[in-house]
């Protein structure tokens, strides 16, 4: 009668499980914990795990910008109603004589004269 053997796989076609024994060197007391077939579960909950905390990292950044953001934009408004207030200021009639009259010129004190031409 003819006995049945066990015949091992060629270790080199095990594939990514092989890769990461041979250079985890995990040990015996390991292999009982952690069963090498749960070793692709692990290693996808690991990798979510990093992509969770990059993502998290990256929004705190983009919040941190945003925040720096509207500080800007406040400072920005503040000195565009400064800048628009001293403009209207600027532009009266009467700070505008006032300012001219150094260069010699003054507002006349007589309303204009409207000219008629005849048909």
């Amino acid at each position: 009668m003819a006995t049945n053997t066990y015949k091992p796989k060629d270790q080199s076609k095990r594939g990514i499980l092989t890769l990461l024994e041979r250079f985890l060197h995990i040990d015996g007391s390991i292999k009982e914990v952690i069963h090498v077939r749960f070793m692709s579960q692990i290693v996808f909950v690991s990798v979510l795990c990093l992509v969770y905390i990059g993502n998290r990292h990256y929004a705190e950044k983009i919040v941190r910008s945003i925040s720096q953001l509207e500080r800007e934009v406040e400072d920005l408004r503040a000195d565009y109603t400064t800048l628009k207030s001293d403009y209207m200021f600027a532009s009266k009639q009467a700070e505008i004589s006032r300012r001219v009259a150094r260069f010699g010129l003054y507002e006349s004190k007589k309303p204009p004269q409207k000219i008629l031409m005849p048909k």
